[in-house]
């Protein structure tokens, strides 16, 4: 049995929220579902399964959202030097010491204390006895996980005994079966990749992150920064700190908490259309305005740098950095009379979000040699299953489908109707995605599971 799940962003505590332990419990109870459920076979026998697999297929760790980029020079474009790594590794540090009752939570599936289930009888069904959760007689089961990387937690990709040491920190803490002394996969293809090639073969899956597909978030090389990286650094990193410290504690409440949410927003480059419809609705119009100035000055500040000024000519994004300026800034993008064109173009630029990702998957090796019925990505936070193809070969029917892996976090979605009337809708999701292999769940080949909580209280609580 293997299980996916993708884009956790587990951030260090110093922007925005990180996803509730909560979830990892829940997490939790829904593995022992699994793996009994597994254990019933196309026979109608109940033979346990002795493991199952857990791939974090990327951005698992957020390291790129965290507020100390903003202390001193080092930024994720800079030369890989010692000081690089040294961020790396206090930017790590502060992820596992925010998120460690969570990380508890996962690093106990592999204790073979948490995750048992029954035992069977002489005649393939369930032994009278062992039915309770902390019967001595129950059987374990091996959970194994294992660490993918995408455009968020990529400096786990670089290779060297820096690295190593700050992979090292990772697994002990999660008890990963990486091996610490080779970077993090990002690609099966990898060399380092041989037992997820073999995991993912046995289960009729290929899987990645997705990132590859996304220009703005990857430009060719996973062992280097990205047009995105700035943007979240320089801008949604900066941003909040920056309006605290020119209003301090006088703006709304509503107003702030809804400020902290800026990172939820998918598309990046759409916040500028939802930030303007929060403030409407939470300040007042000299506020808004003000807070709108901070914003474009920082876009301004963001434009200069170095690293994004070497983007000007980069065709397959935005051509030059005024149409960059155009999106992001209050003064050139966001209006009533090109809103609608706005979100539509930065949709189409980029490739994501609402913009369909799943026909990237026919060109995967994978789908047309039919080595995989299951082309898995993530990096979207869009959960979702789309069948790819249903072809008759000898051995019966052959289907094939992409499935998106989804988010476990909180997003904000632009409603449709009206759209200039710039409304979006939060709530925190949470999915994953299982495949069986051989006889396993009754022969079934997978299942997927989506939930989704309403925010507590009102719209940015």
């Amino acid at each position: 049995m293997l299980i996916i799940i993708s884009d956790l962003h587990l951030t260090d505590g110093t922007s925005g929220e990180t996803i509730r332990s909560n979830a990892f419990r829940v997490f939790r109870e829904r593995l022992r579902n699994l793996v009994y459920d597994a254990s019933w076979r196309a026979d109608g026998k109940y033979r346990p399964i002795e493991e199952c697999h857990v791939v974090l297929l990327g951005d698992i760790f957020d390291l790129i959202r965290s507020r100390t980029w903003l202390d001193g020079p080092i930024r994720p474009w800079s030369a890989q030097d010692q000081d690089f790594s040294n961020k790396v590794a206090a930017i790590t540090a502060g992820i596992l010491k925010h998120n460690q009752y969570s990380l508890d939570v996962l690093k106990s599936l592999s204790d073979g204390k948490t995750i048992t289930i029954p035992p069977a009888s002489e005649e393939g069904t369930l032994a009278p006895a062992s039915r309770e959760p902390g019967d001595p007689r129950r059987l374990p089961v091996k959970v194994l996980l294992q660490y993918m990387v995408g455009n968020h937690d990529w400096f786990y990709h670089l290779p060297g005994d820096a690295y190593d040491k700050i992979r090292r920190s990772v697994v002990e803490a999660t008890l990963l079966e990486n091996p610490v002394t080779s970077p993090f996969s990002h690609d099966v293809g990898e060399p380092q990749a041989l037992q997820l090639q073999q995991l993912f073969r046995e289960h009729g899956v290929f899987a990645r992150h997705g990132d590859i597909f996304d220009s703005f978030n990857y430009e060719g090389n996973r062992n280097e920064s990205s047009l995105g990286d700035a943007i979240v650094v320089e801008l949604l990193n900066r941003f909040p700190s920056e309006v605290k410290r020119q209003f301090g504690d006088e703006l709304p409440p509503p107003c702030t908490a809804g400020l902290q949410e800026i990172d939820n927003v998918r598309p990046l480059l759409i916040i500028p259309v939802w930030m303007d419809g929060l403030l409407r609705r939470t300040c007042s119009p000299a506020e808004a305005e003000k807070i709108k100035d901070i914003w474009d000055g920082l876009v301004d500040s963001f434009l200069e740098i170095d690293f994004v000024k070497k983007h000007r000519s980069v065709g397959h994004l935005f051509g030059d950095l005024a149409k960059l300026e155009w999106a992001l800034k209050f003064s050139r993008g966001v209006s009533l009379g090109n809103l609608s064109h706005l979100v539509t173009w930065i949709k189409n630029k980029l490739g994501v979000h609402d913009a369909p990702f799943y026909p990237n998957a026919f060109n995967e090796a994978a789908f047309k040699d039919r080595s995989a019925k299951f082309i898995v990505y993530g990096h979207t936070h869009n959960y979702e299953v789309i069948p790819l193809d249903s072809t008759v070969t000898p051995q019966g029917i052959l289907n094939q489908a992409y499935i998106n892996s989804g988010t476990w976090r909180a997003v904000h979605d632009l409603a449709q109707w009206r759209i200039s009337d710039q409304e979006f809708m939060g709530y925190h999701v949470m999915a994953y995605v299982t495949f069986f292999k051989g006889d396993e769940r009754f022969g079934r080949s997978f299942e997927t599971w989506s939930g989704t909580l309403g925010f507590h209280g009102g719209p940015w609580s």
